[in-house]
């Protein structure tokens, strides 16, 4: 006597139960690939705040704060901000944005308009420095701290050996003491101060 089904073996599963178990799949991976979706609309969306944000504050300090005491450590800060929440990119683009707002809003005299592109060149590669050793080193905290400091140091040094350079393109001489002064040791103090702030405001956001 058969007692199988011929037309319905044992083991296999029947078309009915295959389609509803692929449409349930195609279901599950639609729903998925939704969640997906929002959830990196919300990151877009809170990156694109802390971008507007941050650049704003870049820009207004300058016309703000007068000075540099003051002025540049939060200008540093910001800076690095930029760089671990937004990307190095937003960070070289804002980069060059304080000193032109430096330069309208009297922190720096128009007569010094030559030392602007050695500061902004200064500012790239203090941002350069941080993201290299913070993505070289294996402990973030010694990456960090050892790029703030290189950073700093080698800004000053930028800014230190140009000073020939912008003295030499100043229609008034006498004003070569105060570009030596604006372009020497206070740019390393700033920029290790930023850092500082930077470093408190990323360990509060848990971003290192």
């Amino acid at each position: 006597m058969d007692y199988l089904n011929e037309e319905e073996p044992v083991g296999k599963i029947g078309e009915d139960e295959l389609e509803a178990l692929s449409e349930e799949e195609e279901a599950d991976g639609d729903e998925s690939e939704r969640v997906e979706e929002e959830e990196m609309e919300r990151v877009d969306s809170k990156t694109m705040a802390w971008f507007l944000g941050l650049s704003t504050t870049a820009m207004s300090v300058p016309l703000i704060v007068h000075l540099q005491p003051f002025s540049g450590p939060i200008i540093n800060a910001v800076l690095i901000l930029i760089l671990f929440i937004v990307g190095i990119r937003s960070a070289l683009v804002v980069a060059l944005i304080p000193s032109l707002m430096a330069l309208a809003g009297g922190l720096l005299p128009a007569i010094l308009a030559p030392a602007v592109p050695f500061i902004m060149i200064s500012n790239v590669i203090f941002i350069i420095t941080i993201d290299w050793f913070y993505n070289t080193i294996v402990d973030p905290q010694r990456g960090y701290w050892t790029g703030v400091l290189i950073g700093a140091g080698l800004k000053f040094a930028f800014l230190l050996a140009s000073t020939s350079i912008v003295s030499g393109l100043l229609l008034k001489q006498e004003l070569a003491p105060k570009v030596a002064q604006i372009m020497s040791w206070p740019q390393f103090a700033t920029a290790v101060v930023g850092g500082a702030i930077a470093w408190m405001v990323l360990r509060w956001l848990k971003k290192i």
